[in-house]
């Protein structure tokens, strides 16, 4: 079967109309565990991002840890041991954690878990307050890893926070977490999902890598198998120091007139094989709960802020020289990182075992080393320095990898093709009595996997959307006060579409649709003196997920004033299907 591919909006369009729907849901025996309803008037951390859907089997559950105090730098150590009764194969392998930080002065965290060198969750930490001490949950599937989990491994948790004064403050917030991993049996007769048979973790235990700039590298090499069908990187790359802000970035000549930090507001995640570059990640931009406005996150943080999701890039067309039996470096960096990026990925590769040795070859590979971005500046300054315009940096992707590996099953042609389109606009109002800075940027990509084997053609296609725009603006009145005025709109899409055959009857391309947006603004108020004097601030998010059966749950949330207003189920499909 051969699925046309057109473009996101298509699929997104698409996906929302088959989401509008609201039919009952004809996925194989998930369910979605609700948590706690989240109490009206709080200023705890809610999100309406959903759990992990459950299988309704009944769990083995292995704690990695309980109550373990984050109040130092210090790497923590813990032990994993296999269920016992309940060796697998597993029908679903589900992450969850309960967190809190106690009411204090604390900046945002973040945390990294990793157990037999593989990460299992990287995310951050909300701001607590004198008389606030916010909890939270999160779940990660991790089903991918049960390579790792049959065997005892080594596990460590990374999330620094320190505790004591320091500029005259005294951080006195102390976070503290629960972790365990669920394991969920099959039911009787049902099949168990393909998970890879090798998971290696890059760099491993010990954390993310730095990488400061271009040039920086995380590296590793591997040996794999020599019977090696396909594989996959999923890779995090997180902003942090000078390049948390990244979005917000200008060229390195504008930097100091702009006021802004350099590099310009372009990023992208590089992944290379021994050199030869082989795939492509964008950055998400998220924005942590202390960034920018702290009142813009609470009690309903950005997106993606508390639980980061990986990106998954496929090097399947790498496979047969993957099987050659030889060490092989692979590689990560960030394009344009200016100290820095923490970059962690996990290696995914599954085997044909009815063959000792799979061998092959990359055909052809489009794909350039880095990107070529360009700039426009249309940046104007008058001669009492008073400055107007806009700066832009935009880059355009299209690449194709092709790769033949000799199978037990036969030759196969992999194809992975990525059309990935980035853009970013900045405009700018700089005088004595306003600093406004609107940004606009989006990011989008296309990436399809052709398999031809036996005279059949099948196509995997997935789509990326993070369309993003904040404003800051900052003017001072006649009688000498000010406003400050920040509004942020933050959105994730996703949109996969897989062959589909219902037992033979028809085949069509199933697809599956997420969409998760946070738009937040705050108004501050400051006398003539520079004293606060009151803010006006509301929240709202909208998350959503459907897929070609007709199933489509949601989730809306509001705020005002830093205290959630509302919570409510159910509406949000009709009201995406309405945004297009």
């Amino acid at each position: 079967m051969t699925l046309i591919v057109w473009n996101s909006r298509f699929y997104a369009t698409l996906a929302l109309a088959v989401c509008a729907a609201v039919l009952p849901s004809a996925t194989h025996a998930q369910v979605v565990i609700a948590p706690d309803p989240p109490v009206i008037g709080s200023s705890n951390t809610v999100t309406a991002d959903p759990p992990v859907s459950h299988p309704k089997t009944t769990p083995c559950a292995v704690t990695l840890f309980t109550n373990l105090e984050f109040a130092d730098y210090n790497t923590k150590n813990y032990t994993y041991t296999p269920p016992k009764g309940c060796e697998g194969p597993w029908a679903k392998v589900i992450f969850k954690a309960d967190f809190t930080v106690t009411a204090g002065l604390q900046f945002d965290r973040s945390a990294q878990f990793y157990l037999g060198g593989a990460n299992i969750f990287f995310g951050t930490t909300p701001e607590p307050r004198a008389a606030l001490s916010p909890s939270w949950h999160v779940e990660r599937d991790v089903t991918d890893l049960s390579a790792l989990l049959h065997n005892s491994q080594a596990g460590t948790a990374i999330l620094g926070n320190f505790i004591g004064e320091s500029g005259g403050s005294d951080y006195t917030g102390i976070i503290y977490g629960d972790a365990q991993l669920e394991f969920y049996p099959p039911e009787r007769g049902e099949s168990v999902p393909a998970v890879p048979d090798v998971v290696i973790g890059l760099p491993g235990n010990g954390g993310a890598a730095t990488l400061n700039t271009t040039a920086s590298q995380l590296t590793q090499a591997v040996t794999l198998p020599r019977n090696v069908e396909k594989a996959y990187l999923d890779v995090i790359a997180q902003s942090q120091s000078n390049d948390e802000f990244w979005y917000l970035c200008v060229p390195d000549a504008l930097a100091a007139e702009l006021q802004s930090c350099g590099g310009t507001g372009f990023r992208e995640t590089e992944i290379s094989i021994d050199g030869v570059p082989a795939g492509v990640a964008p950055v998400y931009p998220w924005i942590f709960t202390g960034g920018i406005d702290p009142a813009l996150w609470e009690p309903i943080p950005g997106v993606q802020t508390l639980n980061f999701k990986p990106f998954r890039v496929d090097l399947t067309p790498f496979a047969g020289v993957l099987s050659n039996g030889k060490p092989h470096t692979v590689a990560i960096s960030v394009f344009n990182a200016d100290s820095y990026f923490a970059a962690t990925a996990t290696l995914l590769v599954y085997t044909d075992r009815d063959s000792r040795q799979v061998t092959g070859e990359v055909i052809s590979n489009t794909l350039a080393a880095t990107p070529t971005p360009t700039i426009t500046n249309k940046i104007l300054t008058d001669a009492s320095g008073n400055i107007t315009g806009y700066v832009t940096v935009a880059s355009k992707r299209n690449f194709s990898i092709v790769g033949k590996t000799l199978t037990s099953h036969g030759t196969v042609i992999t194809t992975v093709a990525g059309n990935l389109n980035f853009s970013n606009s900045q405009n700018f109002v700089i005088n004595d009595s306003a600093y406004k800075q609107d940004l606009t940027q989006s990011t989008e990509g296309l990436v399809t996997t052709t398999t031809v084997a036996d005279g059949a053609k099948t196509v995997v296609a997935s789509t990326i959307y993070y369309p993003f725009t904040f404003n800051y603006d900052e003017t001072v009145n006649a009688d000498g006060t000010l406003t400050v005025h920040n509004a942020s709109n933050q959105q994730d899409w996703f949109i996969g579409a897989t062959p589909w055959d219902d037992h033979g009857r028809h085949a069509t391309p199933f697809l599956n649709a997420t969409m998760n947006e946070v738009i937040s603004q705050d108004d501050m108020h400051y006398d003539a003196n520079g004293n606060f004097t009151g803010r006006s601030a509301n929240s709202t998010q909208n998350y959503v997920t459907g897929n070609s059966t007709g199933y489509c749950s949601s989730r809306a949330l509001t705020s005002k004033n830093l205290a959630l207003t509302s919570d409510k189920t159910g509406a949000v499909c009709s009201y995406l299907y309405s945004k297009f």
